[in-house]
């Protein structure tokens, strides 16, 4: 199983799981994927009810290319079982797990989901897990967590517990976190993984976003989360390339594909050489500008 496939992940939007009008609505907010949320931001008494209008949304609702990811209660919550359960049968995309501290986190719900996936005549490995890093402990043990099981998608940073966690205060320039992002990107990519940046929570400072999200983008996020449809237009312009570097990428593309067709091995592109990971990193600049909407001509 591929540990990365080409689906776009600029943009996840949070969705309370309680909430039916929102969740009807997925696929017109514009997201790459949605983050129905079974965790924070539903209370105790609401857990069971979440639950049930998740699954039966997942079983029922056309979320067009939105891709549908749960983010399901903690192993160390007694909801962690129950979650799994009844939202695994449901076939979400992923599930995002919370409060991941070491790699026996991530074994313990990839047993869980491998026995459900067999007891419901589902592919092995069809469900994806985001494994979600907030404590110190977890940032220390990131790269562990990275290689725990193949079923990993991608590493994300809560952002607002690893501050609690760390007794810090997040400000708006987020240079106080800087090691911590810097850390999960790292061990993401190294392990051949996603990394989600950890949301903006002033749904009111859209600037503040713009610089946040522009953050993200310099320091090799995939893609980074959203609490309000209004942040989506942001994010998304913050990963749109630059139309320099958009007319570069389609000169390197161009020149391996020449390369390749002529069997040379080193491709020249304005009388330099580039070499695989440039070509690769070029392709990714031209994905990123076709989904902005721009034009793109690499033939």
């Amino acid at each position: 199983m591929n540990r990365i496939d080409g689906r776009p992940r600029r943009s996840l939007l949070y969705i309370p799981g309680n909430n039916p009008g929102m969740i009807q609505n997925c696929a017109i907010y514009g997201s790459d994927g949605v983050l129905l949320d079974l965790e924070d931001s539903i209370s105790i008494t609401e857990k069971d009810a979440a639950r049930k209008l998740v699954k039966h949304a997942l079983r029922t609702l056309n979320f067009g290319t939105v891709e549908r990811v749960v983010r399901i209660n903690g192993r160390d919550t007694p909801f962690f079982e129950r979650d799994l359960g009844e939202i695994i049968p449901a076939r979400p995309d992923a599930v995002r797990i919370p409060k991941i501290d070491s790699p026996d986190d991530v074994r313990a719900a990839d047993d869980i989901i491998t026995r459900l996936e067999e007891e419901n005549g589902m592919e092995r490995g069809s469900v994806r897990i985001h494994a979600m890093l907030e404590t110190a402990r977890a940032i220390v043990n990131a790269s562990a967590i990275a290689s725990s099981s193949p079923r990993i998608l991608g590493l994300t940073i809560g952002g607002q517990d690893l501050a609690a966690d760390l007794g810090i205060k997040i400000t708006r320039e987020g240079l106080e976190m800087l090691y911590a992002r810097s850390a999960v990107v790292l061990a993401a990519k190294a392990a051949g993984l996603l990394a989600f940046d950890t949301v903006y929570t002033d749904i009111e400072d859209l600037e503040g976003l713009r610089e946040q999200a522009a953050m993200s983008v310099a320091l090799g996020f995939s893609g980074k989360a959203a609490i309000h449809p209004s942040q989506i237009a942001v994010i998304h312009e913050a990963f749109r390339p630059d139309e320099k570097d958009v007319r570069k990428a389609e000169r390197i593309v161009r020149g391996a594909r020449e390369a390749e067709e002529r069997g040379l091995g080193v491709v020249a592109v304005d009388g330099r050489m580039v070499d695989a990971p440039v070509v690769a990193q070029a392709q990714r600049t031209l994905e990123l500008a076709r989904l902005a909407g721009m034009e793109v001509d690499a033939e």
